[in-house]
């Protein structure tokens, strides 16, 4: 019985650390962006960031408005946002930092992801 415990305590501990180490942040620009477009649509809980299987080298992130949580969710909170991303999604989003940038006529959210490796000529995919 108390090895079964000591066994679940571990575990528990190892979960911890490897979430609690886990990070996804937002920049100034982001967090302001995404706090307004929250405000203006009057609901929500945050953004969720993920990653979808699509396009050339594999996977292509997605951003949308977190209305719930999924009991498996992790949340972060940056700026004052919080972040919610699925399991699957943070393996390769981890250490990501989301911004908002202006480039010529076009503007919108940035991933500055380390993971990513052999993004598409389109700019649409990557691979971790």
């Amino acid at each position: 019985m108390l090895e079964n415990r000591i066994r679940l305590v571990i575990k528990l501990v190892i979960i911890y650390t490897i979430y609690t180490e886990m990070a996804i942040m937002l920049t100034e620009e982001a967090a302001q962006r995404a706090q307004k477009y929250l405000l203006r649509r009057g609901k929500g809980l945050g953004i969720r960031l993920g990653v979808r299987t699509t396009g050339c080298s594999g996977l292509a992130y997605t951003l949308e408005y977190a209305d719930a949580l999924a009991p498996e969710d992790q949340v972060f909170e940056s700026r004052g946002v919080k972040i919610v991303v699925d399991p699957k999604s943070l393996a390769c989003l981890d250490g990501t930092e989301l911004d908002f940038a202006r480039e010529g006529l076009k503007e919108g959210f940035k991933f500055n992801n380390p993971n990513a490796k052999d993004p598409c000529g389109c700019g649409e995919s990557f691979r971790v």
